[in-house]
């Protein structure tokens, strides 16, 4: 059964629209907002500790340095007075060469949705949560594990856009490897656009992908070049390759974008006992050492470029080889990288992760881990905010679910808590008084409705009753939960004659044979 039929199952359960019917209920959710932290992020180590790393850091970068392998990457970083030597790769900056350039680097900026009402602030106390991004196949409970396509890619695209707590698109949730890889960036940027109106990332895969990207996304903004060089629309995530190594296509990334102003994540990819020291303090201190490589590098392509430090740091299974994630060393790592990015005034970035294979305990505790490691240890953007299993290799419609309402409950927890007379309810104490109880008071019967968080998933009946539902359990109403869900999308609006300017460019770029590639 496709995914369309199983919507259609879900419309019949929920009610019709489009044709008449009972619309379907809408989702019970918060209005799109920009999250803020309300308390300090969790300082984990000591400022001396934190200085003791970025000291490791410099002194790595000055001495042993790191191997680029774009030639115009080199002769900029050359030109910029770093050591840069006559038929090496080899790369080697001064300290005082990367205090300079970091010195640049914005501490906030805004990243502009195609929708003016879904634009965010990166930086400061802000929070954004983003979708699941690159993973080769996707799941679900009804037709099981299967390799990425353009129909679960477009569903997992309706599902970030109905949903408020999901502020950012983010990248491909799904790999839509159905579509040939020429082409397949244009119709993902113009499923991104027609399907979404929130910002979204795009991969630096090679020049013209990352040009076709610039051209698109400047359509559905309505912007001159020059306009957009002002104005931040997209952002890429730029991996390192750890240890020490940054490659063409990431490099190439970095300079188109850096110079047409639009932001790019740094981000290492250090697993601990792997492409990493074994010691979370040698990882992070790679890590902060390949950042502020590439940070840096944005700074000398343009001053002022908006940047973000990425921080993905976890550990191997040392039996297997496995990465592992949620884990204690992945949440030390979380706080550390936190910290070094605020010690540098740099927007931070970090991720909600897992390793298990399917939706069970163990996909809820090390999402829970991740999320708090990230909330506390001071993200401003978690990528891969809903959907992630199997280490990053699937993304699951249930996994989707259970994630966003694990980020409903965050949201929920950040809220202020107010101590107005009206809060503190004196009144409503001293009315019932000992031993009495508050459901029928005028306190309470004014604010039930909302008065606490209607979790999606968990289950509060009593055991006797939830037996007689069948005792359902947690994936089940998440399998339930998105096909309601998707029944109810509805497409944002979109100006026909940018929806034209966009299909020419398409048309044109496929004619044109698109990107080039190995096959």
């Amino acid at each position: 059964m496709t995914t369309e039929q199983l919507a259609q199952k879900a419309r019949g359960r929920r009610g019709r629209r489009r044709d008449g019917g009972v619309p379907a209920p809408a989702i019970v959710q918060r209005p799109f907002a920009q999250l803020k932290r309300s308390y300090p992020a969790v300082e984990l180590i000591s400022d001396d500790q934190v200085e003791h790393i970025h000291q490791a850091s410099l002194k790595l970068l000055s001495e042993t340095g790191l191997d680029v392998l774009h030639d115009d990457a080199r002769a900029a970083m050359k030109k910029a007075g770093a050591d840069v030597r006559d038929g090496e790769e080899r790369v080697r900056f001064d300290p005082d060469l990367i205090n300079e350039a970091i010195a640049s680097v914005p501490s906030e900026f805004t990243l502009h949705a195609r929708n003016a009402q879904h634009n965010v602030t990166m930086g400061g106390n802000n929070i954004v949560f983003n979708m699941m991004a690159s993973a080769p196949n996707c799941s679900d409970t009804d037709r099981g594990r299967r390799a990425g396509n353009q129909e679960d890619f477009r569903n997992f695209l309706r599902l970030a856009q109905m949903h408020n707590v999901l502020n950012v698109t983010g990248g491909y949730p799904v790999e839509p490897v159905d579509i040939h890889a020429s082409i397949r960036h244009l119709d993902c940027i113009q499923d991104y656009i027609a399907l979404t109106d929130k910002a979204y990332c795009i991969y630096s895969l090679g020049e013209e992908r990352v040009s076709d990207a610039i051209e698109m996304t400047r359509i559905a903004h309505g912007l001159t070049h020059d306009q957009m060089r002002d104005q931040a629309c997209m952002f890429s995530i730029i991996n390192t390759n750890s240890p020490l190594q940054l490659d063409i296509p990431m490099m190439q990334g970095v300079m188109a974008l850096s110079e047409m102003g639009q932001p790019v994540v740094i981000t290492p990819f250090t697993l601990a006992g792997a492409m990493a020291p074994v010691t979370i303090a040698g990882a992070v201190t790679l890590q902060n050492a390949e950042a502020l490589a590439g940070v840096a590098f944005t700074q000398i392509v343009r001053p002022g470029a908006p940047v973000m430090y990425g921080g993905f740091t976890s550990n191997v299974d040392m039996k297997t080889g496995s990465p592992a994630f949620g884990t204690p060393e992945y949440m030390k790592a979380q706080h550390i990288g936190g910290q070094l990015a605020r010690r540098y005034g740099i927007p931070y970035r970090s991720s909600n992760v897992c390793a298990a294979n399917t939706v069970d305990s163990q996909a809820a505790y090390e999402a829970v881990f991740s999320l708090w490691g990230a909330i506390n240890g001071g993200a401003n953007m978690l990528m891969h905010g809903a959907g992630w299993l199997e280490g990053g290799l699937c993304c699951s419609y249930e996994k989707v679910m259970l994630d966003i309402d694990l980020l409903q409950m965050v949201t929920e927890f950040l809220q202020p808590v107010s101590t107005s007379p009206e809060d503190l309810a004196l009144e409503a104490i001293n009315e019932v008084g000992p031993a009495g109880h508050f459901f029928g008071t005028e306190h309470t019967q004014a604010r039930y409705r909302d008065a606490f968080y209607s979790p999606i998933l968990s289950d509060w009946r009593n055991f006797e009753t939830w037996q007689e539902a069948g005792s359902p359990i947690a994936i089940e109403r998440a399998n339930a939960e998105w096909k309601n869900r998707l029944a109810t999308y509805e497409a944002p609006a979109l100006d026909p004659a940018i929806r034209d300017e966009l299909d020419a460019f398409v048309v044109k770029r496929k004619a044109e044979g698109g990107a080039a590639t190995d096959f």
